[in-house]
């Protein structure tokens, strides 16, 4: 009996720990469930989140916009990729075959190359395809006549196009942004890893050639010993055929510092001491031409003549203004109105306003596009509306050309020969404007 009376306390007891563990098991189970659902209900809700704040702005927009917008976007996305595959194959592309064909260029460099390349198109696609767009879509919208239902409820042109407005404004400002910040970079990229994937043999000539530097001031009197009062005299002239490595070769320095006293100084080579702001000339000679007309010719290994830096400085600066930033081009300006060059200083001019006036052509080929393709006489189709966009862009970039060529030659003023396109442009765009509105 006490046998069977232990046994049967014993399977009470475990009895009893396999229902405390049963039961132990079954509310972490639940638990986990419940946390499992939690975390789903959580997740949904961030995505929820993450929706409401990139859609809560978007219905904020009224209604017509909404609409409006939906029909400018798509092509535009579609003329966007058509102009850039376009310009991009005509530009680079083709060139990079031939360089894979004919020097070795590896082709994963290539399409590295096609890559940084793609952004300087980008830059010039972005106006051409707001034009095109808004043709496209304000011409289908006038065929369809929805554009005529719009304004017998009363809705001005100017209210049907202001969709179009705020977009070529937004389109503009990503094109500054774009050519001032993403183009220097990426065709400085580009350019190095077309070098490095051709060899030394095609990029060994990495400087920069004929760096003219000349200088204005007073001269020094040779009675008193003390400069002119007159101090716009060409003082120097610094010449140098080839520059590398922070070193001037093949240099050439006139003097013309004194009012009866001449020095023509020649060297194989030039490098600037910052210490004690002078040139340090190597192998090379110094011609002195006094008064009377003789002449002294002195031969030397090393020779100090303390100038100024901005030889040097004019070598840094980029040859083509596409390569720099509005930030460097001004800094550029700076420089070249050292060197007294107006035709230099006028080009760097116009370069600069055409940081601004190149945007700017997506607001003003989005005036023109939304005001012709609101006209309610406008049946175009889609082959008519690109041939339109192709003549309006071949206008104004022409137009452009010839204005900045009058700026560089100093026939208009750099500034207003840079805006001048732009303002045309744009009241020709208000004149369709107000055609369509009458209509």
């Amino acid at each position: 009996m006490k046998f069977f009376d232990l046994l049967s306390r014993l399977m009470n007891k475990l009895f009893t720990n396999f229902l405390l563990v049963s039961k132990s098991l079954i509310f972490y189970n639940a638990k986990k469930k419940i946390n499992t659902s939690l975390l789903k209900l959580s997740n949904q809700s961030n995505l929820r989140k993450i929706i409401n704040k990139v859609l809560i702005p978007w219905y904020s927009i009224p209604l017509i916009d909404r609409w409006l917008l939906g029909q400018i976007i798509p092509p535009m996305v579609f003329a966007i990729s058509a102009f850039t595959v376009i310009s991009l194959s005509v530009g680079v592309m083709f060139d990079l075959i031939r360089k894979i064909v004919e020097f070795g260029l590896p082709l994963f460099l290539a399409l590295k190359v096609l890559f940084f390349s793609l952004p300087s198109f980008l830059v010039l696609s972005f106006p051409m395809a707001v034009l095109l767009s808004t043709l496209l879509a304000y011409g289908k919208l006038s065929s369809n006549s929805e554009l005529l239902a719009l304004k017998s409820l009363g809705i001005k042109t100017s209210r049907i196009i202001s969709p179009a407005i705020a977009l070529s404004i937004f389109m503009t400002g990503l094109t500054f942004y774009f050519n001032d910040n993403l183009v220097p970079a990426s065709n400085k990229l580009a350019e190095k890893t077309l070098r490095s994937g051709i060899g030394s043999s095609f990029s060994g000539e990495t400087g920069k050639d004929n760096i003219m530097f000349s200088r204005y001031g007073s001269r020094i009197n040779s009675s008193t010993k003390k400069p002119t009062k007159i101090n716009t005299y060409l003082t120097h002239i610094f010449y140098a055929s080839w520059y590398e490595n922070n070193m001037m070769k093949d240099v050439t320095l006139l003097d013309f510092s004194r009012e009866d006293f001449q020095q023509i100084l020649k060297a194989s080579s030039a490098r600037f001491d910052k210490r004690n702001s002078s040139w340090i000339f190597s192998e090379g000679n110094v011609v002195s031409i006094s008064p009377s007309g003789q002449t002294t010719n002195i031969g030397f290994k090393e020779y100090t003549y303390p100038f100024v830096e901005g030889p040097l400085e004019l070598a840094k600066v980029p040859k083509d203004a596409t390569e720099m930033t509005l930030q460097q081009a001004l800094q550029a300006e700076k420089i070249y109105k050292k060197t007294a060059n107006l035709k230099e200083i006028r080009r760097i001019q116009v370069r600069i306003q055409e940081k601004f006036t190149l945007p700017c052509a997506c607001l003003v080929f989005g005036l023109i596009g939304s005001s012709l393709g609101s006209k309610s006489n406008l049946r175009s189709s889609k082959s008519q509306g690109f041939g339109l966009s192709v003549i309006l862009i071949l206008i104004y970039y022409v137009m452009s050309f010839v204005f900045s060529s009058f700026g560089v030659k100093g026939l208009l003023n750099p500034i207003f020969a840079a805006w001048l396109p732009v303002l045309i442009s744009m009241g020709g765009g208000i004149y369709f404007l107000r055609k369509s509105s009458t209509l």
